[in-house]
């Protein structure tokens, strides 16, 4: 008996420091039900080298956007993110991915959802996973995206044209606010290591952040280094279940990899410090404001997430708060830079005071993206 092969349109883009399959949701089945099977196939998992697909055997290139023109007023294009796992047969649907995020503009531009603009267009992105709006200032002219421009991210090699990010009123995607369990800081008793402090923070998405201190870490750790330490790898784990038992997301913190892989994001941080980056840089205490690094699939990530950095600067502003308590008290919430595996990342936040939990208005940070080609994908089923 032959097999069934679909044939779906798709474009592979850079985003960020992440690489995804870019897709238009008109393409895909109108029963939602069959996308999953779709994906998994797609990009080549559940294989540990995804062979058989598109992805490229790490979380941050087993991402896809899928995409469609917006119905709502205040969006020109609804916009779904879909975390493939590389070995087991799961598509995460909870959370967004800032990365993948900057390239939803430029693709809806080429896709001819969006109308260009000359010099520069903005695109309202309505992000279905967190039900946000995100605007996205791509660089345009002659009616077609620029991607040439002599803007560097760290994590990706040379330079590009920027695309402004801005959150726009991002807390509470759980539909539980800012401190979704009602804390600055909250206490779990985390098995053979006792209490320890975290803060669960919600904007953009969820992150619960620990002290790198409180886990026997420094906060300059590399993912090769930290990869290959089984042990801390599933106290990370460990500590991030609990926190979702703790935001309802799952009733058994062992089950977190299964059963919520994708969020809250285990982030641990500590004071800025000189520190050498993935590719031998190195980093003086005063070219940051804080030390940070991020776990993406229960592995770690080998830049930061976009929306990681949201969320940081947005607790950056609550008072006592665990990145509150590693920051100077000058900082410039503004321009709060920081040092992760691939570099410094620059992110701000404007925001209201409001007694202990202050309303955030937004939060941005700025980002590169990148066309690598447009095709079909032979899907086997």
């Amino acid at each position: 008996m032959s097999e069934k092969v679909r044939k779906l349109p798709v474009t592979i883009m850079r985003g960020g420091t992440s690489k995804g399959v870019y897709i238009l949701e008109s393409d895909l089945p109108a029963d939602k039900n069959e996308w999953e099977n779709i994906l998994l196939r797609m990009m080549g998992s559940p294989d540990q080298k995804q062979i058989d697909g598109l992805g490229g055997s790490k979380s941050v290139t087993s991402k896809v956007a899928i995409i469609k023109k917006s119905d709502r007023p205040d969006a020109d294009v609804d916009y779904t993110f879909a975390q493939v796992s590389v070995d087991k047969p799961i598509v995460s649907y909870k959370g967004n991915c800032g990365n993948i995020s900057s390239g939803v503009g430029p693709f809806a531009i080429e896709q001819g959802l969006v109308k260009a603009e000359e010099g520069e267009t903005p695109v309202r992105i309505y992000n279905t996973n967190t039900d946000k709006i995100i605007i996205a200032d791509v660089r345009t002219h002659n009616d077609e995206v620029q991607y040439d421009g002599d803007f560097r991210i760290a994590g990706v090699p040379g330079t590009a044209a920027p695309v402004r990010l801005k959150f726009v009123h991002p807390a509470g995607t759980l539909g539980k606010g800012l401190l979704p369990t009602g804390n600055a800081v909250d206490v779990l008793d985390v098995p053979g290591l006792g209490p320890v402090e975290v803060s669960i923070v919600d904007a953009a998405n969820p992150l619960v952040f620990v002290k790198a201190s409180a886990l026997g870490l420094s906060g300059k750790e590399l993912p090769d280094e930290l990869d290959a330490d089984k042990e801390k790898l599933d106290l990370l784990e460990t500590v991030r279940g609990l926190a979702a038992v703790r935001l309802g997301l799952i009733d058994d913190y062992t089950k977190s990899a299964w059963e919520t892989p994708g969020i809250p994001k285990m982030t641990f941080v500590a004071e800025a410090d000189g520190y050498t980056a993935s590719d031998g840089r190195s980093y003086e205490k005063k070219d940051i404001d804080l030390l940070s690094r991020m776990m993406s699939m229960q592995k770690t990530h080998p830049s930061y997430a976009m929306t990681g950095a949201m969320c940081t600067a947005a607790a950056a502003v609550i008072p006592g708060s665990v990145v509150n308590q590693v920051l100077s008290p000058d900082t410039d919430t503004q321009y709060i830079r920081i040092g992760h595996p691939g570099g410094v990342l620059e992110c701000g936040v404007d925001y209201r005071e409001n007694g202990q939990v202050p309303e955030i208005d937004d939060t941005f940070g700025f980002r590169t993206a990148n066309l690598l080609m447009t095709g079909t994908a032979m899907i086997r089923q």
